[in-house]
């Protein structure tokens, strides 16, 4: 699967709502600074509640967590450490991690993940310390 490093900022963000589902595409999603770094929003709360998609370009990111979200990590490219709740565990393509409401986090380094939130993240669940 190739993915484009990031969305382009887009006044025509494509979003089809079908009887039933919802298909978004990277190329015109918007990408926007956060926390974390930048990150390219395919899928969010404004879409739908259920779930947010995000394609996340992370540099040393601020610890942080959420009340009500669940994250998973899937990690494209790049190398760095997770920190979760103190304990630091090395990253690399191909690593998968499952972040648990109030799981503090944070990702050091430079790395470009996929992050699936459920429910979809709600800016106010974000919370640092």
């Amino acid at each position: 699967m190739n993915l484009p490093a990031g969305g382009q900022s887009s006044n025509h963000r494509t979003v089809h709502r079908g009887n039933g589902f919802l298909v978004a595409h990277v190329e015109t999603s918007p990408t926007v600074p956060c926390p974390c770094g930048q990150s390219t929003r395919i899928i969010t709360r404004q879409d739908t509640p259920v779930c947010n998609v995000h394609v996340t370009e992370i540099r040393d990111a601020r610890r942080h967590y959420h009340k009500q979200c669940t994250e998973v990590y899937f990690v494209l490219e790049g190398e760095g450490i997770m920190e979760l709740n103190g304990e630091q565990v090395p990253v690399k393509p191909g690593t998968v991690i499952l972040i648990e409401p109030g799981t503090r986090h944070r990702l050091t380094g430079h790395v470009r993940t996929i992050v699936f939130g459920v429910p979809a993240l709600d800016p106010s669940d974000e919370y640092f310390d």
